[in-house]
């Protein structure tokens, strides 16, 4: 197997690199973003997305195509192998023209290495559609080197509607209004939360959302970037509001340990079955199409969807991940490509097939398929204050690596959640160890 999995990994590279010699050659020097078959080439862009997702990207590339009939472009899915494909083609001096990539930090380690070209040339079209968090995500050193095109909106909670009706309670707009539809849901009859602690993940996101609205983005980003500690006050203060869930054991479905031995996929199961176990996930908004896909649930009558309640009345915030792409070669063709990308036109094709949510502030949320996609995608476009998911920022063996760094220690805490100074400290010696410190 795993013979096979290289040579497909091989073949993969290989074709990344086939006619690179080619690719962004282009008959026409007038450059920029223009449409109308003002340039052409060819590009080749590569990308986690694959089956379904792979089908509506090559519907948005079409929609360029017929803007510029000159441009061939062609797309590579390398799914999760992304990462090692695209480092494989970089050092071996062949990437693709562009790349759409889910972790910020992959796309700084290009950047530092030189692989990576800006975008400054789109300036105009991304400061007309995104907003600046949005851009942030992908700027370094004043330069942007590219534009977040699917994104993912982790600051959601989804609820079961019979259940909260039946215990006579509206989604809450407060944390302090969450814990107290908590315990009357309980009191009713079902535990409140559905919790999925066997993937680390879900444990991180819940400590993202606490901490954004109790501490404020400035001091996210100062903490994403480990210039203030781990045993900060504030990560504390954090860790003690989350306790305030993880510690009520007898409101999880399963109790501390029924969570530690859910995974994702089963914790939103638990909640929107025929005979729910809980009555809400807290988790972003990909739980819709799990919702979907592993239930018979119907939106609005039976599961529906709420923000991320304030904490202390904070502002509204999301945090959220998502592909961003980059250009790696540049050229006309491939200028032209990006600003396509950047335009409402290109995020409206996928968000009308589904499956899809735009940061884009011109796409048009009619062009959703239904309500709650529409809900839990214009709060992505329209918020004043976006934070990329802060474990994705980090050096993947402190942030994002099974059975070590933040996965394990968030898990150790659903398991202790009154340890709140050691797991503070256990998390500053991996992320010291993580960054070389």
């Amino acid at each position: 197997m795993k013979r096979l999995t290289l040579y497909l990994l091989a073949v993969l590279v290989l074709a990344l690199g086939a006619g690179m010699t080619g690719c962004g050659d282009d008959d026409d020097d007038d450059g920029g973003g223009g449409g109308g078959g003002e340039v052409s080439g060819d590009v080749r862009v590569a990308g986690v997305w694959t089956g379904q997702e792979a089908e509506s990207f090559r519907a948005v590339l079409d929609g360029f195509t017929e803007e510029n009939p000159d441009v061939n472009v062609e797309y590579d899915a390398a799914g999760d192998e992304l990462p090692t494909v695209l480092s494989t083609a970089v050092e071996g001096g062949n990437p693709p023209d562009l790349a759409a990539i889910p972790q910020p930090g992959l796309i700084a380690d290009f950047v530092q290495q030189g692989a990576l070209q800006p975008i400054d040339f789109a300036s105009d079209t991304l400061e007309e559609n995104f907003s600046e968090g949005t851009l942030d995500i992908a700027t370094f050193d004043g330069q942007r080197y590219g534009v977040l095109f699917k994104a993912a909106n982790k600051s959601t909670v989804w609820y079961n509607v019979p259940l909260f009706e039946q215990a006579g309670v509206e989604p809450p707009e407060t944390f302090d209004e969450l814990l107290q539809a908590a315990e009357t849901l309980n009191a009713s009859g079902t535990p409140a939360y559905s919790i999925g602690a066997a993937d680390g993940w879900t444990m991180t996101d819940l400590f993202e959302n606490i901490y954004i609205r109790q501490s404020g983005p400035e001091m996210y980003d100062q903490l994403s970037d480990h210039e203030i500690p781990w045993t900060d006050q504030s990560v504390k203060d954090a860790l003690a509001t989350m306790a305030e869930i993880l510690g009520d054991e007898d409101n999880i479905a399963g109790g501390t340990s029924g969570a530690l031995e859910t995974d994702f996929p089963t914790s939103v199961q638990q909640a929107f079955k025929e005979d729910p176990e809980a009555a809400m996930v807290i988790e972003g908004d990909f739980v819709g199409s799990e919702i979907g896909n592993s239930t018979n649930a119907q939106p609005e009558t039976d599961f529906n969807v709420f923000d991320f309640p304030s904490v202390d009345d904070s502002e509204p915030a999301v945090v959220g991940g998502g592909d961003t792409i980059v250009m790696f070669s540049d050229s006309p063709a491939a200028q032209a490509l990006i600003e396509y990308l950047a335009t409402p036109e290109a995020g409206e094709i996928w968000a009308e097939r589904g499956g899809f949510s735009s940061a884009n502030q011109g796409v048009d949320p009619a062009v959703y398929p239904d309500e709650l996609t529409r809900t839990t995608a214009s709060a992505i476009a329209e918020a004043e204050t976006f934070r990329f998911d802060m474990s994705d920022l980090q050096p993947a063996r402190f942030g994002g690596t099974v059975g070590q760094g933040l996965w394990k220690l968030f898990q150790d805490f659903v398991r202790n959640p009154d340890n709140v100074d050691g797991i503070a400290q256990q998390m500053e010696r991996a992320v010291a160890r993580a960054f070389g410190e």
